[in-house]
């Protein structure tokens, strides 16, 4: 068995909306079926007992390696404690060859579980051991190092419980929720809108202790200290019992409460000082709380208990720590709804002072202190107290975190109880903490978890918003850079500010920001995260699916222009044209349940896509009495066609009219394809929202020259001549370009195109094939790239695909794009046709435009 090619699928993909890894297993033919294989499935369960049933309701008879594989690697996530149930293994038209699909909640720990399976399915083969345990320790580990912690999770699963998008921007805790305009971010549990500024004071403790009391919220008295010295003058000065800490500190660390000591304090100070400057201040007796305030209201409070452990007269303090330290709650780090206690020279000192060391065995029912500061990040538990806090408790922890500036603030309080009034019991305010923590609230170690997360997630966003923008995807086989690109001009005309992606780059509000390709989710996911972005429209290629399925969770609007042969088949095990239009639909099943998915009616492939859409469907069509389209107008559903020179947009008894003479791109309706463009880009708008008189000033405002639309039938004047320039490459391109092109008057026409090396040899054929019905001369070049073609084959190629043109009277081969254009330039005169193929896009262009100028300009040309 071999595993190559493996993938993460990042987004909604061919297979699922989950994300999930991918990989192409070749498996020998006594691989191909468990019966070939005797014994190793009793040795695979006795390596993995837990593995599950390998032939559920669904699977062939015969169990490949490759279906073994995707179990496995399922099974071992699952038993690492990941949230996966989905998987899939699928045959090739290749012998022997599979496409093993298992979903993943974290990608790293998808990756080394298919390691780990793809091990453990070659012990069972040669008989020998494999460690299950370690294995599964591994995957533990990696996915605690790698996974949201608690704190970030929860606001996470909120955001998402209410629809709203979010994305992990780093491997930590900084995450976008929202898109482009929309978005909002949050680092762990603080928001985007919380100042440097306030941050900076919550973390001095004594500059935020000065501030509260300047406010009237009661705190306890200390300052800042230069050494042990001072530290134990200001102890005396103040009154022991009191509190040694840094200044400038989080989460607990360097913490020591109650020092009634000099010797204690000794130990306190230089705890503290390895974290920062150090403070003293006088020790409030009672308990320790932690109180959660978001915006302008308490969410959560909680009663923390210092890490301590209960004698039973027979253990030592050491063994009775190492048993609660098992509790499955207790993590190393942050991870886990608690943390493990530590027996390190704080805990040592504070057992000293209550007559006991690691080894003592305490007498049963004794309360045994470890440290004194409740933080869960040093051992301690929390009991929630939110149904008991006094009004007046909780206004004092709001002032506190509006004195400070905090939008999210855990605010620190020492009090016999929150039943009354701080000022009654000589209770205050200790710390605020930006950032704080959420274990305590979400999984306490008594009483009711609170759902603290949606609390914040409510702060981010009003009632009813999910941070989203208008988002339109497009695809096909034929059309989408202009169908996009109109789209997009459109919704810029509405005053929207609009982020686009297509094959020659990406664009931020006309701006573009990247060149190339840029038809992949890796560009999509761009334009989501730019914060000047109100909409967005994402031309969509096979390509990106297939490497790393969708850029976004769903969209507004799904454009699938055309589906048709020559678009790349046979790559990738995408063979047939049903095939791509499984692929290309993903883009319709991940249409919002209020969106459309806009439709070509003429297209029988592309209407079957409309059962798969879980929002609406708007078809359109240029002929008004297409089937599916009169059926879906009969319903009262929207339609768009065309009725003699106007589109005709329909929805019920409603109509709208959009003239053909007032839409230039169709040159006054002469331009097939275009006019489906139109109606696309239309069927986008209209989904969108737009208003009809913003969408008719879009259209007639739309131009589509070289810079608009680089290489999408751009139309140029040589000498008298008309010259268009056009990126199409395919047999369905060539169809649509030889229509639009014989609606165009001339005396003579000439083509000249390359082609492709990465299309099959009857698709490259095909192009030339067509061609040669419609031109007088056809002048071949070889492309800069012949991706995996040998020299001169695909010149070959075309050759014979003009082998019998009835039109042509002319052939010429010439080595280079430009100087077969040159060639073809120099051949025309007034009155003649030519239409050129361009393989360099923005070069060719440039080209193109510098020798149009030139002639204009009755320079030698």
């Amino acid at each position: 068995m071999d595993v190559s090619r493996i993938r993460a699928l990042r987004g909604p993909n061919l297979w699922s909306r989950q994300t999930a890894i991918e990989a192409v297993v070749a498996c020998e033919p006594h691989e191909r079926t468990l019966e070939t294989l005797p014994g190793f499935e009793d040795r695979l369960r006795k390596l993995f007992p837990s593995l599950g049933a390998l032939r559920p309701a669904g699977r062939p008879d015969h169990i490949s390696l490759a279906h073994v594989l995707e179990a496995a690697t399922l099974a071992l996530q699952a038993q690492a404690g990941c949230l996966v149930t989905f998987g899939r293994t699928t045959a090739t038209l290749e012998d022997g060859i599979y496409q093993v699909v298992v979903e993943y909640s974290e990608e790293a720990v998808g990756k080394l579980a298919l390691k780990h399976a793809q091990a453990l399915i070659a012990a069972a083969l040669q008989d020998t051991a494999f460690d299950l345990q370690a294995a599964l320790a591994e995957l533990r580990d990696l996915d605690e190092d790698v996974r949201l912690g608690p704190s970030t999770g929860a606001i996470v699963a909120a955001a998402a419980a209410r629809g709203i998008p979010w994305r992990r921007l780093t491997q930590g805790s900084l995450v976008q929720f929202g898109w482009g305009a929309r978005q909002r971010r949050i680092w762990a549990a603080e928001v985007d809108s919380t100042s440097a500024v306030s941050e900076s004071i919550a973390q001095d403790k004594d500059l935020t202790k000065r501030l509260l009391a300047a406010a009237g919220v009661p705190v306890p008295i200390g300052r800042p200290v230069r050494d042990v010295d001072d530290a134990w003058a200001v102890a005396l000065e103040i009154g022991l019992p009191v509190v040694v800490k840094p200044q400038d500190g989080n989460q607990g660390k360097g913490v020591t409460v109650n020092i009634v000591s000099r010797d204690h304090l000794e130990i306190a100070y230089k705890a503290a000082a390895e974290i920062g400057t150090v403070m003293v201040e006088k020790y409030l007796p009672g308990h320790d709380f932690r109180l959660l305030v978001v915006g302008d209201k308490l969410v959560a409070a909680a009663r923390r208990e210092p890490a301590h452990v209960i004698g039973d007269g027979i253990h030592t303090v050491r063994e009775l720590v190492d048993e609660v330290n098992k509790d499955p709650r207790r993590g190393d780090g942050h991870a886990t709804s608690l943390t493990k206690m530590r027996l390190d020279d704080i805990a040592v000192a504070r057992l000293g002072i209550q007559g006991l060391t690691p080894d003592a065995i305490p007498e049963e029912g004794r309360r045994v202190i470890l440290r004194n500061n409740a933080n869960l990040s040093t051992g301690g538990t929390a009991t929630d107290v939110t149904d008991t806090v006094h009004p007046a408790v909780a206004a004092r922890a709001i002032a506190a975190a509006q004195t400070i500036g905090l939008d999210i603030c855990g605010v620190d309080v020492l009090a016999e109880g929150m039943h009354q009034p701080l000022e009654a019991q000589n209770g205050g305010i200790v710390e605020v903490n930006a950032a704080p923590g959420l274990r305590m609230h979400l999984s306490p170690s008594f009483g009711k978890g609170r759902n603290v997360g949606e609390a914040m997630v409510a702060h981010l966003f009003k009632p009813g918003e999910d941070g989203r923008i208008p988002v339109v995807a497009v695809t096909g086989t034929n059309g989408k850079t202009t169908t996009a690109r109109l789209t997009a001009h459109l919704l810029a005309t509405s005053g929207l500010r609009v982020g686009m992606t297509n094959t020659d780059g990406v664009y931020v509000n006309g701006r573009q920001i990247d060149s190339g390709d840029c038809s992949g989710p890796k560009s999509a996911r761009s334009v989501l995260m730019h914060p000047d972005v109100d909409a967005a429209v994402f031309e969509t290629a096979r390509g990106g699916i297939l490497r790393e399925g969708l850029g976004y969770d769903r969209c507004q609007t799904a454009v699938v222009t055309n589906i048709g042969a020559g678009d790349h088949l046979g790559l990738n095990y995408i063979t047939t044209v049903e095939d791509l239009a499984v692929l290309k639909r993903v883009i319709v099943m991940n249409v919002a349940e209020d969106g459309y998915a806009v439709l070509n009616a003429t297209d029988p492939i592309v209407v079957a896509m409309a059962a798969k859409c879980p929002g609406g469907v708007i078809y359109f069509s240029a002929e008004p009495h297409n089937p599916v389209l009169t059926a879906h107008r009969a319903q009262g559903k929207r339609s768009i066609c065309i009725d003699g020179d106007a589109i005709v947009v329909a929805e019920g008894s409603w109509r709208e009219l959009l003239p053909l003479r007032d839409i230039p791109i169709t040159r006054n309706g002469t331009i097939g394809f275009q006019i489906e463009n139109v109606m696309a880009a239309v069927g986008a708008a209209w989904s969108s929202g737009l208003d009809w008189d913003l969408i008719r000033r879009g259209l007639a405002s739309f131009v589509n020259d070289a810079d608009n639309a680089p290489g999408r039938f751009n139309v140029m004047d040589y000498k008298g001549a008309t010259v268009i320039a056009d990126y199409g490459h395919n047999p369905d391109a060539m169809r649509a370009l030889v229509a639009a092109v014989n609606a165009l008057p001339a005396q003579r026409r000439s083509v000249v195109i390359s082609g492709a090396g990465d299309r099959r040899d009857e698709d490259i054929r095909e192009q030339t094939v067509i061609l040669g019905q419609a031109f007088d001369e056809v002048i071949l070049f070889q492309d800069a790239c012949q991706r995996g073609r040998s020299d001169g084959e695909v010149l070959k190629l075309l050759r014979e695909g003009l082998a019998d043109a009835p039109r042509v009277q002319h052939i010429a081969e010439i080595r280079g794009e430009f100087l077969a254009i040159d060639t073809a330039l120099g051949r025309l005169q007034p009155g003649d046709l030519c239409l050129v193929l361009v393989d360099q896009v923005e070069e060719a262009l440039t080209h193109l435009a510098r020798r149009c100028e030139a002639a204009a300009g009755n320079v030698n040309a």
